[in-house]
């Protein structure tokens, strides 16, 4: 491979292109390509190579905890649970017309899967999405006012495409960053979508922030465009927990 190319390639920052060109050239000669052709193939892996790039920066940034996808869900295990409207929801459509998901239900029925596999679908079409806990993203939010970092880590959670909540009502919030939470729902308000998954319904959600005027004004601004999702089910932890135990009795 020419040195000088690649130099003027990297300096061009066309890395997708310096990554086949000698595949690309053998081929070119092989089969007789006009020099139109051979470029349209080096600009075609270049494009491939930024897209895949772009998709894996934005799958870093979104910082899930681990990879779920929607195939993977066991619906048979959620009877309830309306699959249309869980793959219609996966088209992103909401994200689109600025519209929120909520997830209640007990532990262990899915809630966090199902926000993970459409995060993910979200990241494929490439819209920036950012993951949480609502306990680490409270105690994020206190560690910037102290670093003074604070209005950046504000921006973080409020400028993002999809912001997904992970277990609202899990752990009790501290009361001193409440007011924090109240102004990235409202900054996000008709502007970007919101997914929360909690354990709690929403007439516990004052017991969550301490005041239920505060409680009422989240809510209302949550769900004003808002899919909710009610899943109702036995989770799946309890019910591999009674399988096994089925397992041992069955062979000992």
């Amino acid at each position: 491979m020419d040195t000088q190319l690649v130099k003027h390639l990297s300096q061009l920052k066309l890395a997708g292109i310096i990554k086949t060109l000698d595949v690309r050239n053998q081929e070119a000669v092989k089969s007789n390509l006009s020099f139109i052709e051979f470029l349209e193939l080096l600009i075609e892996d270049e494009l491939s190579n930024r897209k895949d790039n772009g998709f894996k920066k934005k799958l870093y940034w979104a910082h899930f905890p681990y990879t779920k996808t929607l195939e993977e869900f066991d619906f048979t295990s959620q009877e309830k649970l309306d699959k249309r409207q869980i793959f219609d929801l996966a088209t992103c459509n909401f994200i689109r017309k600025k519209e929120n998901i909520v997830f209640i239900g007990p532990p262990g029925v899915g809630k966090t899967h199902l926000s993970i596999a459409i995060g993910l679908k979200a990241v494929l079409q490439g819209f920036n999405v950012v993951f949480t806990q609502v306990s680490d993203m409270l105690t994020n939010i206190i560690a910037s006012k102290a670093d003074g970092s604070f209005f950046k880590k504000l921006k973080y959670y409020t400028d993002c495409d999809l912001l997904i909540l992970d277990e609202l009502g899990y752990k009790k919030l501290n009361p001193n960053v409440v007011d924090e939470f109240f102004e990235i729902i409202s900054r996000r308000y008709e502007k970007s979508s919101t997914i929360i998954t909690s354990n709690k319904s929403f007439k516990e959600w004052g017991d969550i922030f301490h005041d239920s005027v505060l409680a009422s004004a989240i809510i209302d601004r949550i769900v004003h465009h808002c899919n909710v999702v009610i899943i109702q089910g036995e989770s799946y932890r309890m019910k591999d927990k009674k399988l096994k135990k089925d397992i041992a009795k069955s062979i000992s």
